[in-house]
């Protein structure tokens, strides 16, 4: 047994556990304080913190992605197994004309260099600047890239990776009109106000200077949609909470890597279906859901108490990194909000539309 194997072995389980001890848990005040705050800047002001785009004076496709965690294409790459969804997806939506917002965390710069990250995703930074050159292209910067928004540097970088400027922001802002009501639509990472990514310095200490080398050395691969995913259903609650204080606004994030569509994780809208199809008596139906629910239980087990009685006003695109290769995102087009996956079918990456609602019974 090789020294780095034998010290994998024995230091996974420890050194998880500290970085999980010693991560402030997200509080409800300064998640809430964080989006307000944010979400006023830019629609006061919109620029520099953010950009606003009406929906009815520009009608546009919108796809949304987050948390691609683009490394070094060895084991401690998390976007490693998902390239080939991300580029087949990315073909697709290039060729019918959306505009492309990655929502943060789109480079892992808290494990790998950006030299290391650039060189080994050549092929996604280039159709990404496909879509820049139809200035379709809209770069929120996360908690694992927020490199983009505070080194002096980063200006230059995007340059090189695009061959022009890109401007970094910390959210979104579209305004549409159903007809009925004026909506907000407000998009943004989602890790303000955690206390382990927005602001704990021993946190981001450890994770540069402790556990991103050591994960490296030991090549390990512990930083999945499903750890700490207590942490991360927790952060989503207090997400969905002021989501649903607003007056007609709905919120779209991503960060805790988990799929939300209407304030329901997709487990929980899968048990939703299931309580339905029982009802009708569909035995297909409910076999087909208590499948798919054993599986998705891997990924994350816990369900809303009052999942059932949420108002629609908080949504999560999920992540580009999941361990088996799939991709979720969100769609918007022509008054409609969709969650969609890319999944590899035998050879080739398929997209699925898993939910999809009306924007007008938003909010």
């Amino acid at each position: 047994m090789s020294l780095r194997t034998f010290l994998q072995r024995i230091l996974k389980k420890p050194v998880a556990t500290l970085a999980n001890r010693f991560s402030s848990r997200p509080n409800r005040q300064k998640v809430h304080d964080a989006l307000t705050r944010l979400y006023m800047q830019i629609r006061k002001k919109p620029g520099k913190k953010g950009m606003v785009i009406d929906l009815n004076a520009s009608p546009q496709k919108i796809i949304i992605f987050s948390d691609l965690h683009k490394g070094n294409k060895k084991r401690s790459d998390d976007f490693a197994p998902a390239e080939q969804n991300y580029i087949a997806a990315l073909h697709y939506y290039n060729t019918k004309g959306y505009t492309l917002i990655v929502l943060g965390d789109s480079e892992e710069l808290w494990k790998f260099n950006l030299f290391t990250v650039k060189k080994h995703n050549h092929a996604s930074f280039e159709l990404e600047k496909l879509f820049q050159q139809r200035k379709a292209l809209i770069k929120v910067f996360g908690n694992h890239d927020v490199f983009w928004n505070n080194d002096p540097f980063a200006p230059l970088q995007l340059i090189s990776i695009y061959g022009e400027p890109v401007h970094m922001y910390e959210g979104v802002l579209l305004k549409y009109n159903t007809g009925e009501k004026a909506i907000d639509i407000f998009l943004t990472h989602g890790h303000q106000g955690d206390g382990q990514s927005d602001g704990n310095k021993f946190s981001a200490w450890f994770v540069a200077k402790i556990w991103a080398p050591l994960q490296a050395y030991l090549d390990l691969n512990i930083n999945t949609p499903a750890f700490n995913d207590i942490r991360k259903t927790e952060h989503n609650q207090f997400m969905y909470e002021w989501s649903s204080e607003q007056k007609d606004l709905i919120l779209i994030t991503g960060h805790t890597h988990q799929p939300v569509f209407e304030s329901m994780t997709h487990l929980e809208r899968l048990y939703k279906q299931l309580l339905i199809a029982r009802q009708k008596g569909d035995e297909h139906a409910i076999n087909h859901l208590q499948d798919e629910i054993a599986f998705r239980r891997q990924e994350y087990d816990h369900v809303s108490e009052d999942y059932l009685h949420l108002k629609p006003s908080y949504f999560n695109s999920g992540c580009c990194c999941f361990s088996d290769g799939d991709i979720t995102g969100i769609e918007i087009e022509a008054g409609e909000i969709r969650l969609i996956k890319w999944k590899m079918e035998d050879t080739a990456a398929q997209r699925t539309i898993l939910e999809h609602a009306a924007l007008k019974d938003m909010g």
